[in-house]
């Protein structure tokens, strides 16, 4: 015995890799501020603990990354409940965690009320930065009782899933903090809305959007062309009869990624090599202030950085308020030049775009771009088609029916939107001015 300590002491010494973690919580044990214990993640990435932020006196229970000297918080458990004073408790309660004040009253549980009672159950930190609970002989995913990453606050992980279970009716979207030093749940909300047409997230301020992803086109979100190109990184967007939902995980372990809505209003890709010093900014969004806002150019018009105004009309559309335009107020957008016959109506081809909003769309992932064409001309209320899938050269079909909304283009990324006009609008054409010749 005394050979095998000394050689598990001298390997601890020479293998810092080696070093000692303790990543669950039993049914007999506690956390508390006074004591200084936290939770370290099997191969030291994340910790679980107590921390306040430098300006106030609340005390919280959160995630932060072990390795990074910047501290970063990634969960926080009772962002809307602070503890008021450094006394507080975490521990077990019956198939619960719960977090005691210092009147030991309860401010943040689990809230948990299947399981089975007889059967120890212990808190667990992953490797992943999944905070979970389970029965202590099960620690298979599937058999988790709760777990952290069903409740994010203002951070996507790599493996961490945004979207909607509908096997349990659970939405799991991302909340800013009030401001930079506090938890507690801000004004800007990251939701990805599956009710209608497809599925696509808003970027919400105070309720109202303020941002549109774009629907996913296979390799990415329409409206967030960026987030797909790192190569250390692979995506992943579900959409069946049980959930609707994105992901991403790393390819390379020694890279730190992450997604985060902060209070500015900002959705941010954060990049951490271990050669870093802090943060990158690999991308944001809104990108900038006038094509990435929402609806900013009306219906029937798209916004182009390289042009003056921004906004245009469509090909075979006019402003339906010229005055206004005139102004640079495109918010009430453009008409239609022509109405459509239903009857030799044709399509102009707009590359490079940001699909319009598709909460009127709908989706038929079984036929190619041609059958779409015909779906569309077949239907009088048909006004745009596309691809619902960009891969392999195309494949799927999207069809809007009413009026087109929160358009975009793009130097090289966005795909190509098919948009129906009357035959007369079809010979018309764009001189080196921009201006419109038949």
């Amino acid at each position: 015995t005394f050979s095998f300590l000394l050689v598990f002491v001298v390997s601890i010494i020479f293998h810092p890799a080696l070093s000692i973690y303790i990543n669950t919580l039993s049914s007999t044990e506690s956390l508390t501020i006074s004591g200084n214990r936290t939770l370290v993640s099997p191969g030291d990435d994340f910790e679980l603990g107590f921390f306040k932020t430098t300006s106030r006196s609340r005390w919280y229970l959160g995630i932060w990354y072990k390795k990074i000297s910047e501290r970063t918080y990634v969960w926080v458990a009772n962002r809307d409940s602070p503890l008021s004073n450094a006394v507080g408790t975490l521990k077990i309660s019956g198939n619960n965690l719960v977090l005691l004040d210092h009147f030991n009253k309860s401010v943040w549980s689990t809230n948990l009320t299947r399981g089975n009672e007889r059967s120890p159950v212990v808190a667990e930190l992953l490797a992943n930065g999944n905070f979970v609970i389970r029965y202590f002989s099960n620690n298979d995913a599937s058999g988790f009782l709760w777990q952290s990453f069903d409740y994010p606050t203002d951070t996507l992980l790599p493996e961490m899933k945004l979207g909607y279970d509908i096997k349990t009716g659970l939405n799991r979207f991302l909340t800013s903090w009030r401001s930079y030093d506090d938890p507690s749940s801000g004004e800007i909300v990251y939701k990805l809305d599956t009710q209608r047409g497809m599925p696509e997230f808003f970027l919400l301020k105070n309720d109202f959007p303020a941002h549109r992803s774009g629907p996913w086109n296979g390799i990415g979100f329409s409206g967030l062309p960026e987030d797909h190109k790192l190569g250390y990184m692979a995506y992943n967007f579900i959409e069946n009869s049980e959930e609707v939902a994105y992901s991403f995980r790393m390819t390379n372990n020694s890279i730190y990624s992450r997604l985060e809505i902060n209070s500015d209003g900002d959705l941010e890709r954060l990049i951490w090599t271990p050669t870093s010093w802090e943060w990158s900014l690999f991308w944001s969004s809104p990108v900038d202030l006038q094509c990435d806002v929402y609806k900013t150019c009306g219906p029937y018009a798209y916004c182009d950085l390289n042009t003056s105004p921004l906004c245009n009309c469509i090909q075979g559309f006019t402003p339906s308020n010229v005055q206004q335009w005139d102004l640079r107020n495109p918010s009430a957008g453009c008409i239609r030049r022509t109405r459509l016959s239903c009857r030799g109506d044709g399509f102009t081809r707009m590359k490079n775009m940001k699909l319009p909003e598709t909460t009127i769309a709908t989706v038929d992932r079984n036929i190619g771009l041609k059958e779409c064409k015909k779906m569309c001309l077949s239907d009088c209320n048909c006004t745009a088609f596309a691809n619902a899938d960009i891969r392999n050269g195309g494949t799927g079909c999207v069809i809007w029916t009413g009026r087109l909304h929160d358009i975009r283009n793009y130097a090289a990324d966005g795909q190509d939107l098919y948009v129906r006009l009357a035959a007369v609008d079809l010979a018309q054409k764009r001189n080196a001015n921009g201006k419109i010749i038949t």
